[in-house]
Formats: structure tokens, C-alpha cells, sequence
């Protein structure tokens, strides 16, 4: 038998299909099968800020997930429910739950040896509560003094200072290409007039890109910021898209890409308005891809029958596929690491997959994701079958 392929990732996947078929059915018999991935960004994202998981649970998910050839995992590890990660310049916001450096490490060694790439994420501005619960001073305050639950105060350089002394912080702990700067929900712009409600931000807006500028702007500017600091430590960032904003006299960089959750912000904007600009557009559908425990609000638990029969990698919003996004960079071309080996053709009996999937785990107990993940990957791997000769009785090969 022989796995070939132009990429070890690519010799990896190979024997992940060759795993699959002899679990499935007992043996591989004589044959040939190519296959390769139909999508080159296929992920799962764990919210381990709002919920702790143990560094256990995250390795058995790590595993999982390589069998199922995924190749990214985000932890989502700071929120206002807590800081989920051991920190050296800012012991102080840790949560008394975390993972310690050692064991991230460990966790980004398994998912290294199983070509995933672990992409951390720090939400910022808004979703720092448990940063805002060690240094009070940084939270944002309405015009009549309130405080606003989970933001900070962008207009107070010390609100930076502290964002950037994490990031810079975890660099070294998560080598992957991708950083996650959140940027979603910043309640300063959920209001009906921002610049009314927070006097402060929309001066510091004028001052630093002039007359007409506004509280949207200056919170462009703040993920354009934050950008840099990740883009000089050699990271592709990326933001959910209710960070994305129209028509302000500040543009967020592009080479921001498009964490496309959502589409029922304030402003909303078609997935195909992100594609348009160039940009990169990954699928986090929340219609489809979310498992937020408790179903609050409107989420509901998804199914892996529900994903496979009325969910594909071009449905980004709600339940409609985006036909544009078949001619843009959305998703990106497959990479070169198919693989060929002598095998059985599978069972006629299809198997659902889906792309990026947010767990944002609440009061209630953890439930695995294998049971929605496993087997779902056919959405997004393509897998060719050509039969031989059959072998001689009793062969097997």
C-alpha cells in the first residue's frame, strides 16, 4: 500500500482517509483513490473565555479533528466571563480557571503534529470585561457616567497600551500565520447617536482624523492599530465582521479578513460587499456553525443533518448561498496536498461537513463537538474513487 502525496500534510490527510475507510468498514481493498481538500480553511473555533475547558478536553478535540483533516482550531480564551491563559504582563486579569503556558504549548505541539494551526483570539475593544474587572479605570462611560459592560475606554492610550502588551505576549506562545483581534460588538455603537452618548470618543475621533470624523472612525482606527502590532510580529489578522463598517473616513486595513458571522448588526453588509473590496472572507454562518449552550437568544443546537442537507461553504448568511463568492478569494483555492493510495471505494452513504464552528459555551456543562464534527467533513474534501481488479481471495491491501 502507498500514500503519496507532494506535501506531508498532504501524506497526513491520505492516511487520515485510509483510517476513515478501515474503521468503516474493517479493510481496504484494492483501488485507487485522489482526493484533496475542496476547501483550504476548515475549522473549528472552541470559546474556552466564557466556559474553561481543560487542556485535556481541547487535546481529545485536537485529535478529532485531525482524523477529520481540519487544519485550524481558535480558542477564544478573554471575554468578560474570564481570561482563560496564564499571562507574565498582566497576571492580574487571569481567571483562577486557565490553561498555563506549559500546557498550550502541549496544545500546540498535538495540533502541530496533526497540521492544524492554532489561531488565538483576543477580543478587543469590546469582550475585556475580565481585563476591565483588574483595571476598572480602562471602562468606557456613557455621557450621564454608566459604565458599558465589557468595552473599553478607546480614547485612553492606557486601554491600548494593555491590549498590545497581551498580544505581543502570546506571539511567542502561538506560532501560527493567524491572529484573531475580535472587534465585534463594541456597544459604543449600538446606540442611536454614539457621538452624543460618548462625548469623549467622538472628541478623540476629531483630533485624530479631524472634523468630520466619529466614534466609528476612531474605532476603525483602533483595530487598524491593533493590526499593526500583530502584523510587525508577522500574523494575518482578522476580525468579525460587525467590526467592518461602511462609508467612514477610516477604512479598515485589507488585509483584515472577514470573520463573516453575522448579519444582524447595525449596518449590516452582504458577505458579497467584503468580497467585492478584496478581502478575505471566512464562513462562520451562526445560522448553520454555532453551538452556544443553553440556545439563547435566537441559537439553536445545530444537527449535522440540518448542516449536511441545506448548508454549503457559500452560504455565509443565513440559509442563501452568495454566488459572487465563487469568483473571489473566499475560502482561497485548495492546496496541493491530496493524496493517492491503493483503497476501497467508500459506502454509497454520504456524510455531512461543515467549516468554521463556534462554541460559546454558557452556565451549562460542555457537550462534544464530535458528535456534530464527526463525519461532517465531505463538505469541504473531495474524494475520487477508481476502482481495480479485485485481489485474489483472502488478499488484503
Amino acid at each position: 500500500m502507498t500514500v503519496a502525496a507532494p506535501t506531508e500534510a498532504g501524506v497526513f490527510y491520505g492516511t487520515r482517509t485510509l483510517k476513515q475507510e478501515v474503521k468503516a468498514d474493517g479493510a481496504a481493498l484494492e483501488g485507487v483513490v485522489r482526493d484533496e481538500p475542496a476547501k483550504q480553511r476548515r475549522g473549528l473555533m472552541v470559546d474556552v473565555a466564557r466556559k474553561h475547558y481543560t487542556a485535556g478536553w481541547i487535546e481529545d478535540r485536537i485529535r478529532e479533528l485531525g482524523d477529520l483533516k481540519f487544519n485550524e482550531l481558535g480558542l477564544h480564551f478573554s471575554d468578560d466571563q474570564g481570561f482563560r491563559i496564564e499571562s507574565d504582563s498582566h497576571p492580574e486579569i487571569v481567571s483562577g480557571d486557565h490553561l498555563t503556558k506549559a500546557q498550550v504549548r502541549k496544545i500546540v505541539e498535538l495540533a502541530e503534529s496533526r497540521h492544524i494551526t492554532v489561531a488565538p483570539e483576543i477580543d478587543s475593544p469590546g469582550h475585556l470585561g475580565a481585563v476591565i474587572a483588574a483595571h476598572p479605570e480602562l471602562q468606557l462611560r456613557n455621557v450621564n457616567g454608566a459604565a458599558v459592560r465589557g468595552a473599553v475606554d478607546i480614547a485612553n492610550p492606557e486601554s491600548a497600551e494593555i491590549v498590545d502588551d497581551l498580544l505581543k505576549e502570546y506571539a511567542g506562545l502561538f506560532p501560527g500565520g493567524q491572529w484573531h483581534l475580535g472587534a465585534d460588538e463594541y456597544q459604543a455603537l449600538v446606540v442611536s447617536d454614539p457621538e452624543a452618548s460618548f462625548p469623549g470618543l467622538a472628541a478623540a475621533a476629531r483630533k485624530k482624523y479631524g472634523a468630520g470624523a466619529t466614534v466609528e472612525d476612531l474605532t476603525t482606527g483602533w483595530l487598524n492599530d491593533r493590526a499593526a502590532t500583530v502584523r510587525a510580529l508577522d500574523r494575518t489578522p482578522r476580525a468579525w465582521n460587525d467590526g467592518f463598517f461602511r462609508d467612514g473616513s477610516v477604512q479598515a486595513a485589507k488585509d483584515i479578513e472577514v470573520a463573516y458571522w453575522t448579519g444582524k448588526e447595525i449596518g449590516a453588509r452582504q458577505p458579497a460587499e467584503y468580497l467585492r473590496e478584496g478581502r478575505e472572507v471566512i464562513n462562520y454562518n451562526d445560522e448553520f456553525l454555532y453551538y452556544v449552550l443553553g440556545e439563547p437568544l435566537t441559537f439553536v443546537y445545530p444537527t449535522g443533518e440540518r448542516i449536511y442537507e441545506q448548508w454549503t461553504p457559500l452560504v455565509l448568511r443565513g440559509n442563501t448561498p452568495s454566488r459572487s463568492a465563487t469568483t473571489a478569494r473566499y475560502w482561497a483555492d485548495p492546496s496541493p496536498s491530496g493524496a493517492t493510495f491503493p483503497g476501497r471505494r467508500p459506502r454509497t452513504r454520504s456524510r455531512p461537513g461543515y467549516g468554521c464552528r463556534w462554541r460559546r459555551p454558557s452556565r451549562s456543562s460542555g457537550i462534544r463537538a464530535s458528535r456534530h464534527s464527526r463525519g461532517r467533513s465531505s463538505r469541504l474534501w473531495r474524494t475520487n474513487w477508481t476502482d481495480r481488479p479485485a485481489p485474489g481471495p483472502g488478499a488484503r491491501c
